[in-house]
């Protein structure tokens, strides 16, 4: 099935102002101004009133915190408080509320134009222990592609630590199902859907023993690693009295300063610091509401890229951002990163980081481009709402206006939203299954 995608409003990849055709799940033709499609064409899409991107990918997400979002007891908070707060609630986490959240953060991206996300799944309480299990049924229902990170935290308050003991597993439960998450559910060909990456949580909440091990287990099966760091000062802090360094430092002490790491938030480091995680070739999540909302600090996202760093953006967890809606993540950022680094960010930028240095972070070459032989990874977007009215250059309008819903989006080439609904997906069934798995955790 060869598929036109035709006369787009405005598009982002070069000489394809006519288009694109995709067959199967990957783009096979850029049709440039005045030309036509090269083969027979079974399918085309007027794209005359739409603005087409590359598939947005967020790299940084807590699927379950869907459940806690706006929640009272934990507003106005830092990180630190915030987390003790929240930490409770999350240890009544059950098999169903896990699938249920995960849904609604995987619909909310998707209906944005996020084709690709990162999700961060790290409490485990109790008949929790299959998560990325659940998680891979989730996903493969949704059709986005989908990178799991499994999760981990042994350091509990007896420890030192900032969780509570019945949301942490032992080192060698940890590492046990770390491995038989890989060797059951990641893909490693060209256009995987389910790939597997390790992710202890943060150096707060894990042994060092855990990350040093945890570095070994990836290595050995070629996955990915991540963790959150240096998101506060007050984790700088915490690294250097529990491990006498900085976060750097531990980094490098326990195998992590490589090109196969991305981190979450990566805010206070200073100019020596992002040399060297730019010359290892780490990659960055920045996630701008989190930050902001937390107080956390902001990520230096021009230097963190001149140092060599790879950058992308990320909606962060739905508790401390407290939406999943990419599109809203990338205005969020252009506005932060205007008023930080003045007129070195356009919504290039933001737009590049939100798709390109997505997939880079996350090691795929093979999604984040609108170029042959690319996955067909495609958001869509109409201009017809009242705040794109007058607007001028329609891929700027996307982030600057604030484009919140995508019209069509397409997942290896598969229609999962059309006219701005998702497909196969009874959303108000969703919605009352949330709402009852919200009121159960929550207690009201």
């Amino acid at each position: 099935m060869k598929t036109w995608i035709k006369n787009p409003k405005a598009i982002l990849a070069d000489n394809a102002e006519n288009g694109i055709v995709i067959e199967n799940d990957k783009i096979i033709e850029l049709i440039a101004k005045g030309q036509a499609p090269s083969s027979i064409i079974d399918k085309t899409i007027d794209a005359s009133e739409l603005v087409v991107i590359p598939g947005l990918v967020s790299t940084h997400h807590h699927y379950y915190q869907t459940l806690t979002r706006a929640y009272r007891d934990s507003l106005d908070k830092e990180l630190f408080a915030w987390l003790t707060t929240l930490y409770d609630v999350w240890a009544n986490l059950t098999a169903e509320s896990l699938y249920i959240s995960s849904k609604t953060a995987m619909a909310e991206l998707l209906l944005s134009g996020c084709t690709t996300s990162a999700d961060h799944h790290y409490v485990f309480p109790r008949g929790l222990e299959n998560a990325t299990d659940i998680q891979v049924i989730a996903a493969k229902e949704m059709g986005i592609r989908s990178i799991l990170t499994r999760g981990s935290m042994n350091l509990s308050k007896k420890d030192g630590g900032l969780p509570p003991d019945c949301v942490v597993q032992s080192e060698d439960d940890i590492l046990a199902d770390c491995e038989r998450v890989i060797n059951q559910y990641h893909e490693a060909h060209e256009g995987a859907m389910i790939q597997i990456a390790l992710a202890p949580c943060s150096p707060f909440s894990v042994t060092k023993s855990i990350m040093e091990k945890t570095a070994v287990l990836a290595k050995k099966h070629n996955v990915m690693l991540h963790t959150h760091l240096s998101e506060t000062e007050d984790e700088n802090t915490f690294c250097e009295k529990m491990f006498g360094c900085r976060p750097i430092d531990y980094l490098d002490q326990v195998g992590w300063l490589n090109n196969k790491t991305w981190l979450a938030h990566a805010i206070h480091y200073t100019n020596e610091e992002l040399a060297r995680l730019g010359k290892a070739g780490v990659g960055m999540s920045h996630c701008a509401s989190s930050n902001m909302i937390l107080s956390s600090g902001v990520f230096r996202s021009i230097a963190a890229e001149q140092a060599g760093c790879k950058v992308s953006l990320a909606v962060d967890g739905s508790a401390s951002n407290d939406h999943s809606n990419m599109m809203l993540e990338l205005r969020q950022a252009f506005l932060l990163q205007r008023l930080h680094n003045s007129s070195a960010i356009s919504h290039k930028n933001i737009l590049r980081w939100g798709t390109l240095g997505g997939a880079q972070t996350l090691g795929r070459n093979d999604i984040g481009e609108l170029k042959v032989g690319k996955q067909a990874d495609i958001a869509m977007y109409k201009l017809d709402e009242i705040q794109f009215w007058g607007a001028d250059d329609p891929l700027a309008a996307l982030v600057i206006c604030g484009a919140t819903r995508a019209d069509k989006v397409m997942v290896a080439g598969k229609m999962k939203v059309e006219g701005g609904i998702l497909v196969d997906v009874d959303m108000e069934q969703l919605r009352k299954d949330h709402r009852t798995a919200q009121r159960a955790l929550i207690g009201r």
